[in-house]
């Protein structure tokens, strides 16, 4: 019964409880808010539930619905708090306290009990007060993490992405390549991309392994931002009380970290004197062919003596009494070669043999040929170099790179890409790719030579620059096709 007339207390337009109601001529009743808003939408007077139509507004107050109204609003909050109470399962009375030291709901005659004796006791308000600002505090501390994660996800797809660009531009470089010799290379260029093709799966794997973690771990904050801010939504005092308490049992203070899986191609493997190497591995079809280059005697430092055609440098006994030119070096033992490049794609060979020393690779010409410098790119200085008790390794900051040779190179290959910001070094006696440097300059990039000091006799042999031999027997199609430096 009870029911029924609280349904006449209901508004058809909002289904809420009826706020300052009306009357329309037809009799039917709305909230004044209600049906105000209903005939501004419809742009015309007409009733909701008959749609009987009407030339003015005229409403009439219905106060006799309003206070029945009222009474089903305090009927339905009263039953409503009635029905929320929660009682002590032990005492049988009303929970009105919170045990800060147990982390419970308790009665008064709990506080009272034995069992918890000399423990800290909260108001419910203030305690949900507390876990509220709690919360609050978790609340900021994941969209902290999330903002972190995503941009770390961010990062990664553009990782991944610069390692796709970087690997569709490596494949067309060396179809490019290939496509001069295509039908006696077509073999070997399908073997090369297929490495290619490995190494990029094999970089790409542990980015996407790892991609897939950090959208995991993205997955579990959204998640428990979720769950929280259900919480934080919770008006019931007494339940956010016990989901709060359960919640922070299971959440844990520490989520996993990730970071950038940052590698990419070794591009000096496929990004090289492709050609040049492919013509090695086929020396019943041609001869290698490498830029016949020369050194500068302005550059070579006093203690260097180069010969006669300039195309080797070994050390003096004594320093030579020399100009102290500008161009010379001096405190390393240096000498340039004769040519440098401010464009194009060069590739020379210098032969080391036996040799415990040596430095080889590009300057700059504004290097600092004065004073002891280390040899480093941040210096103008590409090298790579032998060293006793060292071994091969390339010169960079912070530390150097070794580089771990399964054989002694005797000669060694330098290839200088300008365009493509690239210094490769080679054993040319089988063209494996030893180091690649990104090069970084707008000036003129010279051939840098080291022969290194002759310590106990035992690095006396000269640093040779290998020249082209047998012009007249390179089949006039292949000479065809060399690289500009390359041509005779």
């Amino acid at each position: 019964m009870a029911e029924s007339w609280i349904g006449e207390t209901i508004c058809p337009i909002c289904l809420d409880f009826f706020t300052d109601p009306v009357m329309l001529d037809c009799g039917h009743n709305f909230c004044r808010s209600c049906i105000s808003q209903c005939w501004e939408k419809n742009q015309r007077n007409s009733c909701p539930e008959c749609r009987e139509e009407f030339p003015e507004i005229n409403f009439r107050v219905n106060r006799a619905l309003a206070n029945l109204a009222q009474k089903a609003r305090h009927l339905k909050l009263n039953a409503k708090e009635k029905f929320s109470k929660v009682h002590c399962e032990e005492h049988q009375e009303e929970l009105k306290l919170f045990c800060e030291t147990d982390k419970k709901l308790i009665c008064l005659i709990c506080r009272d009990s034995r069992e918890h004796k000399s423990h800290s006791f909260l108001p419910i308000k203030e305690a949900v007060g507390n876990y509220k600002d709690q919360l609050k505090s978790s609340l900021d501390s994941l969209t902290v993490k999330k903002s972190a994660v995503l941009e770390t996800e961010q990062k990664q797809k553009g990782k991944i992405s610069e390692v796709r660009e970087q690997s569709r531009s490596l494949q067309t470089h060396i179809t490019s390549e290939f496509s001069k010799m295509h039908r006696i290379l077509n073999q070997k260029k399908q073997r090369l991309l297929r490495d290619l093709r490995e190494e990029g799966k094999r970089i790409l794997e542990p980015m996407e392994k790892n991609l897939r973690e950090i959208q995991k771990n993205l997955n579990s904050i959204e998640d428990k931002l979720s769950n929280l801010q259900k919480q934080m939504e919770q008006k019931d005092e007494l339940i956010f009380l016990k989901m709060g308490v359960s919640r922070k049992r299971r959440m844990s203070d520490a989520d996993p970290s990730f970071s950038v899986s940052d590698v990419a191609i070794p591009i000096g493997k496929f990004k090289g004197p492709l050609q040049y190497t492919m013509w090695r591995e086929m020396l019943h079809l041609i001869n290698p062919v490498p830029a016949s280059l020369t050194l500068d005697p302005n550059t070579a430092n006093p203690w260097l003596i180069l010969s006669e055609d300039r195309t080797s440098v070994r050390l003096r006994d004594t320093p030579q009494p020399l100009p102290d030119t500008p161009e010379r070096f001096d405190s390393w033992l240096g000498v340039l070669g004769s040519e440098g490049y401010t464009s194009g794609r060069h590739y020379w060979e210098v032969e080391v043999g036996q040799r415990t020393r040596w430095g080889l690779g590009v300057a700059r010409e504004s290097v600092d040929r004065k004073s002891g410098i280390p040899l480093i790119p941040e210096s103008g200085f590409w090298i790579v170099r032998l060293s006793p008790g060292r071994g091969y390794f390339a010169s960079t900051t912070p530390s150097d790179i070794p580089l771990n040779l399964g054989v002694n190179p005797q000669k060694i290959g330098v290839f200088l890409d300008y365009e493509g910001g690239q210094v490769s070094f080679y054993n040319a006696d089988n063209m494996s790719h030893l180091h690649t440097f990104t090069l970084t300059s707008t000036e003129r990039i010279f051939p840098f030579f080291s022969p290194g000091w002759n310590i106990n006799g035992k690095n006396s042999a000269p640093l040779t620059i290998c020249g082209i031999k047998g012009h007249s027997q390179i089949h006039p199609i292949i000479s065809h096709h060399l690289p500009a430096s390359c041509q005779l």
